[in-house]
């Protein structure tokens, strides 16, 4: 029985290495920058083009790296999805990205983090036939941070926003967005003709990213570094406004602890909904679950 045991295992071990693998790629590169992605692809299936998600990691535009998140990875490729996790530039290294920041400085942060993202989606749709990827199927994801590069590469006006080479097909959009705690600048940017299907998850307390509408940081008004943002409830309710599919996990009490769930113990969460989405499914929902230490939200009667 034993035997069995192990020989199962070593099949299926085996199965899951034959069935991705990992190619590190430069998708930008000029005299003083050079930015990486790792590309996880599954087992080639003849005939059929892979569909793919973006993927941007966390850490306040100063610190992280793309292999935080190589788990996700793995197992959206073992499960016939391609993923792209890319390193984009951190402008805020060094620099103070609270409330003793620079609110132009903040905004910059953010352009120059969606313009490498951009640059790295032209890059994989420019080269999609040597990677087999289906162009018209690339979702964008990120944490925190990288769910604020998420967001606004999915509304804001590329060719307004865009500092580099503009090489993006024309009507370019994506074909939906997970977001891990994060926000977007202007709630008004998510019309009807721009929504794209989103499943986000975020905790009600959080006072880096917030959840609804109010400052980042919880920075008061009068912070130099006072910069206002619409988090996942927020955009939850525009998006139920638009009558548009939108899935929110919120995490009563939880704060910023949670804006790496769907990307480690979520995963399943997010393979439901990149599969019902290419499905062509309707959906709306909004899962609530109870804070674990017993604290409230105090302001969402959904989480007395």
């Amino acid at each position: 029985m034993k035997k069995i045991i192990f020989l199962l295992f070593t099949f299926f071990t085996f199965y899951n290495i034959q069935a991705q693998e990992v190619k590190t790629l430069t998708y930008f590169q000029n005299d003083t920058l050079k930015l990486d992605l790792d590309l996880y692809l599954p087992k080639k299936k003849a005939g059929e083009k892979i569909p793919l998600i973006m993927f941007a990691f966390g850490g306040g535009f100063s610190g992280g790296e793309r292999t935080s998140e190589k788990e996700f990875g793995k197992f959206m490729a073992q499960n016939g999805y391609a993923v792209a996790s890319i390193s984009y530039s951190l402008y805020m290294k060094g620099k103070d990205f609270g409330c003793k920041g620079t609110l132009t400085e903040k905004i910059k942060a953010i352009q120059i983090g969606v313009s490498d993202m951009w640059q790295a989606t032209a890059f994989l749709v420019e080269n999609a036939d040597k990677y087999n990827l289906d162009t018209s199927k690339i979702f964008i994801s990120g944490i925190s941070a990288g769910a604020e590069i998420g967001f606004h590469a999915s509304f804001w006006d590329y060719k307004l926003m865009n500092l580099y080479k503009s090489n993006l097909p024309k009507n370019f959009k994506y074909k939906g967005f997970i977001g891990g705690s994060g926000a977007i600048q202007d709630i008004n940017l998510i019309t009807k003709e721009k929504a794209i299907p989103m499943l986000l998850a975020h905790g009600s307390n959080d006072d880096t990213v917030p959840y609804a509408a109010g400052s980042h940081r919880s920075c008061p008004t009068n912070a130099s570094g006072w910069l206002i943002l619409f988090g996942s409830y927020a955009v939850y309710n525009q998006m139920n406004d638009l009558h548009k599919d939108i899935e929110l996990i919120t995490f009563c009490g939880g704060g910023h602890e949670f804006s790496g769930y769907l990307f480690h113990e979520g995963q399943q969460y997010v393979l439901d909904f990149v599969n019902d989405v290419l499905k062509g499914k309707k959906f709306e929902s909004h899962l609530i679950v109870p804070s674990k230490n017993g604290e409230s939200s105090g302001k969402y009667l959904f989480c007395e």
